[in-house]
């Protein structure tokens, strides 16, 4: 193992090097339900399910997969928010060998079919809401046979609707398939840590999304990589106590490592399966503890400034909060620590499964660092315009990270693979310096992509979307500052001569055909846009007129 000298700063509990299990993805579900068969595994909206009964549910449904055809290899997209149903299907279509594809609950039709077409998703697990639109989806993609409904009210086994809301060959609703089938065995299928277990879709710098693969051994990696920090607060916490309240997506890389990290120690995962603040409170407060949760600055910025927070001792109830997604204002930081709750920044990338750059719980923190490199990780930093020499300490340069959580490649994608990822490292697109501890501080993104409220929005998307409007001449997508989201999507739009168009008119066109947090919040109409010589539109400039227009308005 190579010795590095952020090493040094790591938590007492946490290794430099791991050896990592030789293990499917799946296997991490015997650890708990063998351990601890009667605790509960799964919380959600006042129903439990146990850890041995969970195992049960999942094996039930892998084997129920199999019997009406799903294959190791075939591509299961996963179309659900957080719910148990999510959690069953997940594991039940690794435990087959097949692929899971996560999928935004509020894909339009256009984006789904997109990522059906390009995976050849052979199966598909969705609301029973969404089955008009995905009878339209099923005809634009051939490959799509199997379609498995669910709803809200469907408390995995516990349904309070047994109809079948469709009729017709390849259509099944999830609780018949579970309760149709009573072999708790698991699948005979060789499923090698090498293989693909996850799709993860990311956006591109063309605009067009990237599935990142993510092998058994990555999300495995991931897990291991992110557990022995957590270990000198775990340490005086009785597993049957654990917990992890989950309101990140699990469709998400975040919510997905959130996910198998709960089962490698046995944490009871309390699903919330939306943000409301109201909810969530009520949530707190009939719960007697949260071990572990993960957040986004949005999230916590929420839950710190509602009005009834002061109904819930959050220094009680909470023992760890770790944030990722988007970079958190220290003050926020500091206010948390007041209350008595440790909290921990990390960075990572659905190309690393998640994780990549962490900071310590107890030892050496810096205000604004995204941390140090995770065990068995390698960083570099390169010259942004040669992408190859190494700048020293304190000058910035892109990232390049190098560990075992690192993807694979890109489905179906060489040429974006082959850009992306040279001898073994990840180019990431961030810019950041690095100081002589090894502490890591983002000072941009090479490439122009948006964060807000903790989701990756890549302008060039919508640009695309704001082209296919009649009354539009040119547009351009940035990012701009916004307190509560961290970024949110402003329009700068050039209309055709002659034409009229709203602003509202423009909103409404985005939302019909992108996810609601892609949609621009604001638009702006512009005689012209600032251009080079060879007419590339500079977005840059325009996000920097609106930071420095803000900064006006504050002062």
């Amino acid at each position: 193992m190579f010795e590095r000298h952020w090493h040094r700063h790591y938590d007492y509990a946490a290794p430099t090097s791991i050896r990592y299990p030789h293990i499917a993805v799946q296997d991490l579900l015997q650890i708990p339900a063998n351990t601890l068969p009667d605790k509960t595994a799964i919380y959600y909206e006042g129903n439990e399910i146990t850890f041995r009964d969970y195992r049960d549910m999942v094996f039930r449904m892998a084997n129920a997969l199999s019997a009406v055809g799903v294959e190791k290899g075939d591509r299961v997209g996963i179309q659900l928010p957080n719910c148990p149903q999510y959690l069953i299907a997940y594991y039940a279509t690794l435990s087959l060998g097949a692929i899971v594809v996560n999928l935004n609950p509020a894909y339009t039709q256009e984006e789904l079919s997109m990522i059906a077409d390009n995976t050849g998703l052979s199966t598909l697990f969705s609301l029973d809401e969404n089955a008009p639109l995905i009878r339209k989806i099923c005809r634009e993609v051939s490959s799509l046979s199997r379609i498995i409904l669910t709803n809200r009210m469907d408390y995995a086994g516990q349904s309070k609707k047994k109809d079948n809301p469709e009729t017709g060959p390849g259509w099944y609703f999830f609780t018949t398939l579970l309760e149709n089938c009573s072999d708790t065995k698991k699948p005979r299928v060789q499923v090698d840590t090498e293989d693909p277990a996850v799709i993860q879709f990311t956006g591109g710098t063309t605009g067009i999304p990237k599935g990142v693969v993510l092998t058994h051994a990555n999300l495995v990696a991931a897990v291991m990589q992110t557990s022995p920090r957590m270990q000198p607060i775990l340490q005086f916490i009785a597993p049957e106590r654990r917990s992890a309240l989950i309101i990140i997506p699990l469709y998400h890389i975040y919510g997905n490592l959130i996910a198998n990290w709960s089962l490698f120690n046995a944490m009871t995962m309390v699903l919330v399966p939306r943000f409301n603040m109201d909810e969530l409170i009520d949530l707190l407060l009939k719960i007697e503890e949260i071990t572990y949760f993960p957040a986004v600055y949005t999230m916590l910025s929420a839950i710190t400034n509602h009005s009834r927070i002061g109904e819930v001792d959050l220094g009680k109830k909470i023992k760890i909060i770790n944030l990722g997604a988007a970079p958190t204002p220290v003050e926020l930081i500091e206010r948390i620590r007041d209350m008595g709750i440790f909290i921990t920044e990390g960075w990572g990338m659905t190309e690393t499964a998640g994780i990549g750059v962490v900071n310590p719980i107890l030892g050496k923190n810096k205000p604004g660092s995204i941390g140090i490199p995770a065990p068995d990780n390698d960083i570099r930093i390169v010259d942004i315009n040669d992408g190859v020499t190494d700048v020293p300490y304190g000058q910035s340069g892109e990232l390049l990270i190098k560990g075992p959580s690192v993807m694979k490649r890109y489905w179906n994608n060489p040429e974006e693979t082959s850009n992306q990822l040279v001898d073994g490292w990840l180019y990431t697109g961030d810019i950041v310096v690095q100081d002589e501890d090894g502490f890591l501080f983002i000072v941009d993104r090479k490439k122009d992509m948006i964060i807000a409220g903790g989701f990756n929005i890549y302008p060039r998307e919508v640009d695309e979307v704001l082209y296919r409007h009649p009354k539009v001449k040119d547009a351009v997508t940035a990012g701009i500052p916004d307190p509560y989201r961290g970024e949110t999507v402003k329009a700068f739009v050039v209309p055709v001569e002659g034409q009229k168009v709203s602003a509202e008119e423009i909103i409404a066109f985005c939302r019909e055909k992108l996810t609601a947090y892609k949609v621009p919040k604001e638009v702006e109409f512009r005689t012209e846009l600032p251009q080079t010589a060879a007419g590339k539109i500079l977005r840059r400039i325009l996000r920097e007129e609106e930071v420095e227009k803000r900064q006006h308005s504050e002062d």
